[in-house]
């Protein structure tokens, strides 16, 4: 009788502690409910990213019953369009890519939105977001700005915006031709500079390396490519100017051979007629943007199909390979931050990056460069994990002055490039204006 009643007791309290548990259960709340309904527009550019985007954002409709309405633009457009809304009191983008240089003029101006109470309204943050698996380099080079120089990540800095379509450097080689001349992947600058020559004497007329070469900012990206690897930097940590020391002129001078041995024509290419000279079989070698991958074995872009292989950006006095691209935040003038926020959560997501990714798009996460699916659909992935561990948020300095100079740097030294002046003659006149730049612009206020 004992027994029975103390299994009786025991069930009783079971049941009640059942019943307890039972009672003060929270069921989850649909995050998305409050916002059924409503109408997101949103701005992003014409690239390739955001076209394996736009096949994904559908899903998102049919998850949340929040509708999204695109404005893609082609990017000087979307540049154009940026600067006009973000300045009205009422915008009409509710989030919007930008270009990683844009953050030098949103962020001042106070137009982009900060994340940081977004991310600690218990309604919105997903707590699986996961923000660590982020890709450092691109967040520090994209997202964070406030800290160190301004644009960098440290105490005082804050997130404005989440890498979306983001890009590093990569060294892509025909490895049909590689075989064929029992060629060497190039490991070093010494090792690539040697070979950019050598491939047109083997190959008649192919171009050795392909890269932009057109007047302005082309040049400049395809001189700071090379720039931070050989040990340069635009300016020390005072601002003074140091991009025509030594590092700086052999930068130029690497440059200034890579297009002389490159595909015909290169002093007149941007980033579109470099890649497609590499993808159409006219250079045996590509450095620059991951974005080509997506490209190189599609049949109706390429002629390449199955024979490039992948490889780190080559080092010099270190591993510096590029961070850019773009990010996506919020406008301070939006009309439906909330609701935004839950759409760039959503796309920066673990699992809708991978479905972007999949579709062609650019990883913003390290769990998707290391993907099983992803990498069986695009074994290069790997070799562009293994780049992200070098990529180098300070490759070139984001501040409100960059667009002035950038464009004053890339104009100058293709007067080097062309043979009117040599490259350190070009590199002293782009000092000589970058600290009258500073200077006009208040960097040497605080100096002793």
């Amino acid at each position: 009788m004992f027994d029975h009643l103390k299994k009786t007791l025991i069930t009783a309290a079971l049941v009640g502690l059942s019943a307890g548990i039972m009672s003060t259960t929270v069921h989850a709340a649909d995050p998305y409910e409050p916002y059924k309904g409503t109408t997101l527009v949103v701005n992003f550019p014409a690239h390739p990213h955001y076209d394996a985007v736009m096949k994904v954002i559908p899903k998102f409709t049919e998850e949340t019953g929040i509708k999204v309405e695109v404005d893609q633009l082609q990017y000087l457009a979307m540049r154009q369009k940026q600067s006009l809304e973000l300045t009205k009191p009422k915008g009409d983008y509710d989030l919007l890519a930008y270009v990683v240089f844009s953050k030098a003029d949103y962020v001042p101006a106070g137009q982009l939105e900060p994340l940081a109470p977004f991310f600690m309204n218990p309604k919105l943050a997903d707590p699986n977001y996961d923000p660590e698996d982020l890709i450092t380099g691109y967040m520090q080079n994209i997202g964070v700005a406030g800290g160190k120089k301004g644009y960098l990540p440290g105490p005082t800095g804050a997130l404005y915006g989440i890498p979306f379509g983001s890009e590093t450097s990569v060294f892509g080689y025909r490895k049909d031709i590689f075989e064929k001349h029992n060629l060497k992947v190039p490991e070093t600058y010494d090792e690539l500079l040697d070979l950019v020559c050598k491939i047109p004497e083997l190959e008649p007329g192919m171009g050795g390396l392909t890269s932009r070469g057109a007047s302005g900012h082309q040049v400049s990206h395809a001189f700071l490519l090379h720039l931070a690897p050989l040990g340069g930097r635009v300016y020390d940590d005072q601002w003074n100017p140091i991009v025509n020391n030594e590092a700086g002129v052999k930068a130029g001078e690497a440059l200034k051979k890579i297009l002389e041995c490159g595909p015909e024509g290169g002093t007149s290419f941007g980033f579109a007629e470099m890649k497609n000279a590499f993808l159409q079989g006219n250079a045996a070698m590509f450095l620059d943007s991951t974005v080509v991958a997506g490209e190189v074995d599609d049949p109706e872009k390429s002629k390449i199909v199955g024979k490039v292989g992948w490889a780190m950006h080559p080092e010099g006095v270190r591993r510096g390979s590029q961070t850019g691209g773009f990010g996506i935040g919020i406008p301070s003038n939006a009309q439906n931050k909330e609701a935004a926020f839950l759409l760039l959560q959503w796309l920066t997501s673990k699992r809708v990056d991978k479905m972007i990714a999949l579709e062609g798009g650019n990883p913003s996460r390290f769990s998707t460069h290391e993907d099983s699916d992803v990498n069986a659909k695009f074994p290069h992935m790997k070799i562009f994990a293994e780049a992200l561990k070098y990529a180098d948020p300070d490759w070139r300095p984001i501040i409100p002055t960059w667009g002035e100079l950038n464009n004053e740097l890339g104009t100058t030294l293709s007067k080097a490039l062309t043979g009117d002046m040599s490259v350190k003659e070009a590199l002293d006149i782009v000092a000589e204006r970058a600290q009258a730049i500073q200077e006009k612009a208040g960097y040497y206020t605080w100096q002793q």
